[in-house]
């Protein structure tokens, strides 16, 4: 059956600064898209979602929304200017009736409805516009990196919710998990281009690739024949006859044609060096503490980080993370137990707030101040891991131009930023590198970069990421926090450590499924874990209206469809009138059996 579209673009054309961005675009997003939108950092991806969401205006072309359907967009910096708390922000646009949607996505996304926004950070900020956007439900979703300032929890609820809905949502995201979990086709901005693919994000890098490899083997032909031609041109005769002037003009445009091509971007040279090796044993921290007021960060914890070690940590936000980073490299110090640190340290720390990069120095002041070379003199060269390079060279290597050297970092894009950060630490050796959340702003390529140097890194990696692909591929150890303090040392990545999580509450259960009794005591539900959530409370209140809802919907149908000439006379009001009943009956019993659920557990919990 033929979808309807929610959204068509014909024939776009965008220029910003003289450059063109996009040139006779046309695609269209129809009912049911689930669509990954991907491409290097730069290429358009934020603009072309803008242009999707009627924010920017294309210099020709046609954006076309069918009367009747609605496109909603979360953007990466939203406005909040008039709204007090990011509750009030979040239920702007909505019924009351429908504050309760607001207050669902608040739990799922971990975010206070009533924080101030004077006194929000960013990350609480997009989760209040992604809750805003969830609650308004609009047909299409534009959904522009959701998975940014998330922890796993969180990008958990939000994938299970974008499984759920009807609506359709074309994304962008560095989250191959995620993108491999929801998408069923994929829009690759490459130099301009948009192509389409009916496949999910998971069949992405294998298209990408197939196509690079047949374009170069197209310039690799191109350029064969250009040089035949010029050898004709040079050495035969008969090139400066008049009837062969068209063979001439035919090099000309051949390479013209060459000249033309739009020369892919590469990745960074990125390198971490170890220099000198640290000792076998780089951190042991012997029962260390740390509480903050009444709450308890780190409990008694015990741990060895050998060299080499890949050690991974994961958790919901405000777990404690950072603190017990600090805490494991001295700048810190635990309220009890020890931490010792091993011999020949040379620590590089990656962090997510990017602190250390100040927004109103130039890249070339950044790169110079970071090796204590005075900014206000004239020196234009930095020493890259002992050997001498020049500042916009250097810079270069990590994909920028000649005019961002001298340009202010408050005008760096998130990625540039951390790709500024990476420059900054990779000129210097290091043995033990602290990463926390690097994977923030990253495209897909830089990111398989990244993993592929901490592969070949000889030295230590204490990592923080709700990236799952890329714990799993870096990580060889996983530190969980498991809440009261309690943190357990897992084998592997994060795949790993659910598999172990899995096998350990399979092992404490007997055959029959009944926890042990030597367990009874610890396994024996608490109130609020037999009671209901925040959001299943609501969903309970909400379940009687929406069934009946449905039935009154379900009566008004049938009585439709009763017509005794309906079929013959308009067969296509009868189809439609069928669709709708058979969606609106699986409806009721979903929602009949979910208030049932609820309502059993609710009881059970009394």
């Amino acid at each position: 059956m033929a979808r309807a579209p929610l959204l068509q673009l014909s024939e776009i054309s965008l220029t910003f600064g003289g450059n063109p961005v996009f040139d006779g675009l046309s695609l269209v997003v129809q009912q049911g898209d689930r669509v990954a939108l991907v491409g290097r950092n730069g290429s358009g991806k934020s603009t072309l979602m803008k242009v999707m969401a009627g924010l920017v205006e294309a210099d020709s072309g046609e954006r076309v929304v069918p009367p009747g359907h609605s496109v909603g967009y979360m953007e990466q910096d939203p406005s909040m200017k008039g709204f007090m708390t990011l509750g009030e922000f979040a239920q702007s646009g909505l019924d009351p009736s429908e504050a309760y949607k607001v207050e669902m996505a608040a739990e799922g996304l971990k975010f206070d409805p009533e924080r101030p926004i004077a006194t929000a950070s960013g990350g609480e900020r997009r989760r209040a516009a992604l809750a805003k956007l969830m609650a308004e439900a609009p047909e299409l979703m534009l959904l522009d990196e959701p998975t940014n300032h998330l922890d796993i929890e969180a990008i958990g609820w939000l994938e299970d919710q974008l499984k759920s809905t009807r609506a359709a949502y074309v994304l962008i995201s560095h989250d191959r998990a995620f993108l491999n979990a929801l998408t069923r086709a994929t829009l690759w901005i490459d130099r301009g281009d948009v192509r389409r693919q009916e496949k999910g994000f998971e069949a992405f890098e294998a298209w990408r690739d197939k196509t690079w490899e047949e374009e170069d083997e197209q310039r690799h032909k191109l350029n064969r024949k250009i040089k035949a031609e010029a050898r004709w041109a040079v050495e035969g005769i008969s090139a400066r006859r008049k009837r062969n002037q068209g063979r001439v003009r035919a090099l000309q445009a051949l390479r013209a044609e060459r000249a033309s091509q739009i020369k892919r971007q590469g990745t960074a040279a990125m390198s971490f060096e170890a220099g000198q090796k640290s000792g076998k044993k780089v951190i042991e921290a012997r029962g260390i503490s740390k509480t903050f007021g009444d709450r308890t960060v780190v409990r008694d914890l015990d741990l060895t980080v050998q060299r080499g070690d890949r050690v991974a940590f994961v958790g919901p936000n405000g777990a404690g993370k950072t603190t017990l980073l600090k805490m494991l490299v001295g700048q810190l110090e635990p309220d009890t137990g020890s931490v010792k640190l091993g011999t020949n340290l040379d620590v590089a720390v990656f962090d997510q707030t990017r602190a250390t990069l100040d927004p109103d120095m130039t890249l070339w002041e950044a790169l110079l101040s970071e090796q204590g070379l005075a900014v206000s003199g004239r020196s234009d060269q930095i020493m890259v891991r002992g050997t001498p390079k020049h500042v916009v060279g250097y810079l270069k290597e990590f994909l920028f131009d000649d005019q961002q050297a001298r340009a202010p970092v408050r005008s760096l894009s998130g990625g540039e930023k951390a790709r500024l950060l990476l420059a900054k630490l990779m000129a210097k050796e290091s043995n033990l590198l602290i990463l926390d959340e690097p994977t923030n702003d990253f495209d897909v390529e830089t990111l398989d970069l990244l993993q592929d140097i901490l592969g070949e890194y000889s030295g230590t990696v204490l990592l923080v990421s709700h990236d799952r692909d890329f714990l799993d591929r870096v990580a060889t150890q996983t530190i969980a926090f498991e809440g009261g303090g309690r943190l357990t040392v897992y084998a592997g990545g994060w795949s790993d450590y659910q598999a172990q999580k899995r096998d350990v509450a399979e092992t404490t259960a007997s055959p029959s499924g009944k926890p042990k009794k030597s367990d009874a005591k610890e396994a024996a539900p608490t109130p609020k874990q037999s009671g209901l959530s925040f959001t299943e409370k609501h969903r309970l209140e909400a379940l009687p209206s929406e069934i009946e809802r449905l039935e009154s919907e379900i009566a008004k149908l049938e009585e439709f469809l009763a017509q005794p000439d309906l079929f013959t006379q308009s067969p296509v009001k009868f189809q439609k009138g069928t669709d709708a009943l058979v969606e609106r009956q699986e409806a009721l019993a979903a929602a009949e059996e979910e208030w049932l659920s609820l309502e059993e557990k609710a009881e059970a919990a009394k």
